[in-house]
């Protein structure tokens, strides 16, 4: 009893681990560093794990062999290669793996070294064409060398070995290319100048493409991390990174740079898709690309073994077990293809219904009509049967069996389970107007709209008055669109409006697929009056502005009266907004001078008797200080509800403001003026905002301008003196204004006229 308890806790100890190292790259990491601090015998369960769930972790794997080739465990290493060289073409295990053979054959004798150079041969066959593989190269080269001559047999065969060797590795793009190939050229003038010259002469334009080649590959090898570890796609932007740079690589790699023979290109892109795998490992589009490009090039079992490892790396992806069994189907092994559309159907109950929908026209294509009208039979009785099964098979019934009577049954028989199914009756509809059976497909409009709830008749509502617009008489028309139209008023707010007959009635009758019988500028003309008169009720309860000084209620009148506002509106420019942070200068408002533009700031020494009505009510000194063209147009603007505010509602209001005009103050006015009320302005503060709006009084400013450059010199000093004796803000607007200011000289007009933002009209002057 003991031990089944110390068995069972163990096994939920396992557990427990196994899920937290589920994908959780931060666990993983603590897991191996623990590993690697405990003796094998407590460090194997854990390694285990860790490879279970991280099977192509080819630093894990490394860790692991080595924890046992430090006590000597032939044979556990051996298994371990075994179990991980093939998928993860890594030259840091690789190296290991030839760490381990040297020592295994070291004291073998003849025998070991022809061990150690096969094992040198397996490795370069795999993973000579890796970037990385220039030290692989020159550990071999040295190696060869190292080997005794005892005759000069024995010493030609050794040279000729090192030679080859050395020809395969300099038309290799890898790091050390560079120095493969100045090996090359010392090895090839030790041996016989004479011949050297013939050899490198041959082999220095491979060796040139092969060093272009590499400078190119480097740049999409650089771009990859080699040390991510293979987790599904989570979206974040280092994987997608990752992707984008494994794909760049493997389209390189397929455009066969290097002009190199078919069969050496497409050892290279075998080896990218093998690499790429160990880190995407969990990306089906990657495990697809990879067979099919087998299947492309005439191999079908190597993208048949593709699939297998897919599918054992990623059980649960349908798209992979279709891509599969067409596979298989298109090569004639049907059994095949069946049994992989049985395993997704798995025991039926829990299949869904497009498996159900899938499998049944691959046993119509393969095994004839008794085979799928047996599963259909079968499916129906599913609990996860939905409509989209009858659907499917009354339109394969009735288009390759040419059997409209039966199709007709499936579909009258589907209408027991989903009379709810709007889709369903819209695709019923479908069949029975290619039967032209219009008797029918009004009576089942009629049968749908009686059962259907309100909010999901819409679309069969829409249906069913296109159906009569387009096959009905004026009259069988006219009748299902009021019908319509009542149904769905009870649905909405603005029910009444929905009953009004519009001109967009007219166009939907008498339009046809992309022909209209209006201008694309007339269809959004009547878009937008459509929306603003949903809308027109609603916003225009919430346009009266709050009473108080200055501010005038005509804002639920000002709306009201756009029936038809202009559709040529002028959009703010949003990049330029700044977001509104009221922790700077919280205590500070500013005044104003006499052209209504901030001057020195007024502390707030007591906010709260502001909101309160306090003896200070600083609300009031901006208002007094505030032009009155600046209150006329903020009381045209409608009240928002919330932060933002709709801006086709609130430019409609501004293009149509009528603002009044005020007088201009003369330049020997002061801010003390105008306590009693809004002060009025010069030239920059209300008339030169008003000429957009109002043609009426662009005379009137114009002769002002006149009165104003005379005075122009008197009010120059006053101005430079009070702008320059305020310290500089950070406003840029306001930056620019104190600019032009102290920028000013006599030979200058004294006046910058501006247009309008929206007309291009002349609105004032700066002066």
């Amino acid at each position: 009893m003991t031990s089944e308890g110390s068995e069972s806790k163990d096994k939920t100890a396992s557990n427990k681990l196994l899920d937290d190292l589920k994908y959780n790259v931060e666990v993983a990491e603590n897991v191996a560093k623990e590993a690697q601090r405990l003796p094998i015998s407590e460090a194997t369960p854990l390694y285990e794990q860790l490879l279970t769930v991280y099977p192509t972790a080819a630093k894990y794997w490394k860790q692991y062999v080595e924890a046992h080739m430090i006590i000597n465990n032939d044979d556990a290493t051996k298994q371990i290669f075994s179990r991980c060289l093939l998928t993860c073409l890594h030259i840091p295990l690789w190296r290991c793996y030839i760490r381990f053979i040297k020592k295994v054959n070291e004291r073998k004798g003849m025998e070991g070294q022809e061990e150690t150079r096969k094992a040198f041969d397996f490795m370069l066959s795999y993973l000579g064409v890796d970037i990385s593989s220039g030290p692989v190269w020159m550990e071999y080269i040295a190696f060869l060398k190292s080997l005794p001559a005892l005759s000069s047999q024995e010493e030609s065969q050794r040279m000729t070995a090192m030679r080859k060797v050395y020809q395969r590795a300099i038309i290799t793009p890898t790091h050390h290319i560079e120095q493969l190939w100045r090996d090359y050229e010392n090895f090839e003038n030790s041996v016989s100048r004479q011949l050297a010259k013939g050899l490198i002469s041959e082999y220095q334009p491979k060796f040139n493409s092969a060093r272009a080649v590499y400078r190119e590959r480097k740049k999409y090898v650089d771009e990859i991390d080699d040390n991510m570890l293979a987790v599904p796609p989570t979206g974040s932007p280092k994987e997608e990174l990752q992707w984008m740079s494994w794909k760049r690589l493997i389209a390189f790699e397929k455009g066969n740079p290097q002009r190199i023979d078919s069969t050496s290109s497409n050892k290279r892109i075998i080896f990218t898709y093998e690499q790429c795998l160990m880190y995407l490992y969990h990306y089906p589009d990657v495990w697809y690309d990879y067979a099919m490009w087998h299947a492309n090039n005439g191999s079908i079992d190597a993208a048949i073994k593709v699939f297998q490892r897919a599918l054992k790396a990623l059980p649960g992806s349908d798209m992979l077990k279709y891509a599969y069994a067409e596979l298989e189907e298109s090569r004639g092994s049907l059994q095949s293809a069946k049994k992989i559309y049985e395993s997704i159907l798995g025991d039926g109950i829990n299949a869904t219904a497009l498996t159900h929908i899938q499998f049944i026209r691959f046993l119509r294509r393969n095994e004839g009509v008794e085979a799928a009208r047996k599963h259909f039979l079968d499916a129906r009785k599913s609990p996860n049967c939905t409509y989209h099964v009858y659907v499917a098979y009354a339109m394969m019934t009735f288009c390759l069996d040419k059997d409209p009577k039966i199709a007709h049954n499936i579909f009258e028989d589907g209408m027991k389970r989903f009379m709810n199914e709007a889709t369903y009756i819209l695709e019923y509809a479908d069949f029975l107007a290619r039967l032209n059976d219009d008797r029918n497909i009004r009576a089942l409009f009629e049968r749908a709209l009686s059962t259907l709830p309100l909010e999901e008749s819409t679309e069969v509502w829409k249906r069913f008055v296109h159906f009569e617009q387009t096959y009905g008489d004026l009259a069988s028309m006219l009748k299902v669109e009021k019908r319509r139209k009542e149904a769905l008023s009870q649905m909405g707010e603005d029910g009444a409006s929905t009953l009004e007959s519009s001109l967009q009635d007219i166009v939907s009758r008498y339009s046809f697929m992309d022909l209209w019988p209006c201008t694309s500028s007339d269809l959004d003309n009547l878009a937008r009056q459509e929306w603003l008169a949903k809308n027109m009720s609603k916003n225009s309860e919430k346009s009266i502005l709050p009473s108080g000084a200055g501010f005038l209620d005509t804002g639920s009148a000002g709306l009201l009266s756009h029936s038809n506002p202009s559709t040529k509106v002028v959009y703010p420019d949003t990049s330029q907004m700044v977001i509104y942070d009221p922790s700077q200068k919280l205590g500070m408002l500013p005044t104003a001078t006499a052209s209504g533009l901030p001057a020195n700031p007024i502390t707030l020494s007591n906010p709260a008797s502001v909101v309160s009505g306090g003896p200070t009510n600083v609300f009031d000194e901006i208002l007094k200080a505030t032009p009155a063209a600046l209150i006329a147009f903020l009381a045209n603007l409608p009240a928002v509800d919330g932060p933002t505010p709709d801006v086709d509602i609130v430019l409609s209001v501004c293009l149509e403001s009528d603002i009044p005009t005020v007088p201009s103050v003369k330049s020997g006015a002061t801010p003390a003026q105008g306590s009693a009320g809004p002060v009025p302005t010069t030239s920059d503060s209300g008339t030169s905002k008003s000429h957009a709006f109002s043609n009426s009084s662009l005379k009137h400013t114009r002769d002002r301008q006149s009165a104003k450059r005379k005075d122009y010199d008197r009010q120059e000093d006053n101005e430079s003196t009070t702008v320059q004796s305020q310290p500089l803000p950070k406003d840029f607007f306001r930056i620019r204004q104190i600019q032009k200011a102290r920028g000013a000289t006599s030979s200058q007009t004294g006046s910058a006229s501006y247009g309008s933002a929206i007309s291009g009209d002349l609105s004032g002057s700066t002066g």
